[in-house]
């Protein structure tokens, strides 16, 4: 069990958005939380037991990198030399006395460093010597992603460490195992380590990774020229040392009669949280956040309540974080809990007026959706369904100032008038451009204080 001393964690504060009038017989009240971690710094602090943490290394953690091998990576053949220059960064990257290993991905994984089911602990030498097996890294075979996912898991559970993290590249479709297999994995390691997925090139399938980072609590991203992969991996494995905090929980209490109709994280990515509830008490639910640095997140709690009468007042919900610890409920408080409430009135003008927050939020959520529904249907050869969800999606972009998502969609779509939604579909897109609008659909953009 961890010892947890003030000093030693970085301090987790809560904020609610939401307008808590309603009007008579209201029923749904909606909040956005903000979570912010700070004061922790990537130095000296960490939420660990004594022995498995030494001043001025940062908490100890343990990372697994796992490199797609297999055969389409030698075409061209500087896409697996690019691979292993991203790869030797990144352990280059790696903070001193952190575990760390290396995986081969083809229809098989293997252990490339250190070998014998075991981490290594990095230092100056087992640097040297991991990027010394990297040049041994070579294309053949094919792509099952599942295994390469059961090894690193069972490579990261080796070591007694709070931080467990896992790189993925993949350039290829996951062709060697049934979808059902890869679900079955992300199943397995799902709460035991968390893992950034990238796709290189622009031969694999959006979905897959984006869904391996889903599960797995992490980010996922294209990288469509191989000469960019070193600067993404050292940026990753930055973010990774930066962690201080692992197996962090929302948890939501509600009063009786009260339900909670979902929970999603709306920035710095949309990712649906609600069917992941973990309860935690007859009342109480924990929604899984992964790892935590100095950072800070934003939630959509929507919460249905008791219709009730003008001038009564309720407390709806009551957010906090947490670590949970045993499967009873148990959990070690990460600070001061937020509140959200619903009153009702008969102001009209209090009681129809959208919170700013959650009617941006609100917005990049249907963002994300009309953005994946548009690139389905355009797919699928429904040209007027996807020019009408991807003109959707560039007036939204434009409403909440998201330039980045709007500077995508113009790649895809000719805009016409902005602030109507009007498009036409380009007849040639890159598929680079496609990919990276696809994978990039859930990022979003906070609004503006």
């Amino acid at each position: 069990m961890a010892n947890f001393s003030k000093s030693d964690v970085p301090q987790f504060s809560v904020d609610v958005y939401q307008n808590e009038y309603l009007p008579e017989g209201g029923s749904e009240v909606n909040a956005i939380v903000t979570v912010t971690a700070t004061g922790g710094g990537t130095i000296g602090s960490a939420i660990t037991a004594p022995h498995l943490y030494s001043p001025g290394q940062g908490p100890a953690a343990a990372v697994a990198i796992m490199v797609d091998c297999s055969g389409s990576m030698d075409y061209p053949p500087v896409k697996m030399r690019n691979a292993r220059d991203a790869t030797a960064a990144a352990i280059d990257t790696l903070r001193d006395g952190v575990h760390f290993a290396v995986v081969g991905g083809t229809h098989v994984a293997t252990e490339v460093y250190p070998g014998g089911g075991r981490l290594a602990v990095a230092d100056a030498t087992t640097r040297g010597h991991a990027k010394t097996a990297l040049r041994k890294l070579s294309a053949g075979g094919g792509t099952a992603i599942g295994t390469w996912l059961r090894l690193a898991d069972r490579l990261l559970s080796s070591v007694d460490v709070p931080i467990r993290h896992g790189i993925l590249l993949t350039d290829g479709r996951n062709e060697h195992e049934s979808p059902e297999d890869l679900k079955a994995a992300l199943d397995a390691c799902a709460g035991r380590f968390t893992c950034d997925a990238r796709g290189v090139g622009t031969d694999w399938e959006v979905k897959e990774v984006t869904a391996i980072a889903s599960a797995l609590l992490g980010t996922a991203d294209i990288v469509a020229d191989p000469a960019a992969l070193a600067a993404d991996f050292t940026q990753m494995m930055e973010t990774a040392m930066g962690k201080e905090v692992a197996d962090v929980a929302l948890r939501l209490w509600t009063p009786v009669g009260t339900e909670i109709k979902f929970v999603k994280q709306v920035a710095p990515t949309v990712e649906e949280l609600t069917g992941r509830r973990v309860d935690a008490s007859p009342r109480a639910g924990d929604y899984p956040t992964g790892s935590w640095g100095d950072e800070s997140r934003d939630y959509h709690v929507c919460v249905q309540v008791p219709p009730a009468g003008i001038g009564q007042e309720m407390l709806a919900a009551r957010v906090s974080l947490v670590i949970p610890q045993g499967g009873d409920g148990g959990a070690h408080s990460l600070g001061a809990p937020g509140l959200v409430r619903a009153v009702w009135t008969d102001d009209m003008s209090a009681s129809t007026s959208l919170n700013p927050q959650v009617a941006h939020y609100t917005g990049q959520a249907e963002l994300a959706q009309v953005i994946q529904q548009g690139l389905d249907l355009r797919k699928a050869g429904d040209f007027d369904g996807a020019t009408a969800k991807l003109g959707r999606a560039v007036q939204l972009a434009d409403a909440s100032g998201n330039a980045d998502t709007a500077k995508l969609l113009a790649k895809v779509v000719d805009v016409v008038d902005v602030a109507t939604g009007t498009v036409r579909l380009k007849a040639k897109v890159a598929e680079a451009d496609e990919m990276t609008l696809e994978t990039r659909s859930t990022k979003t953009v906070r609004v503006k204080k």
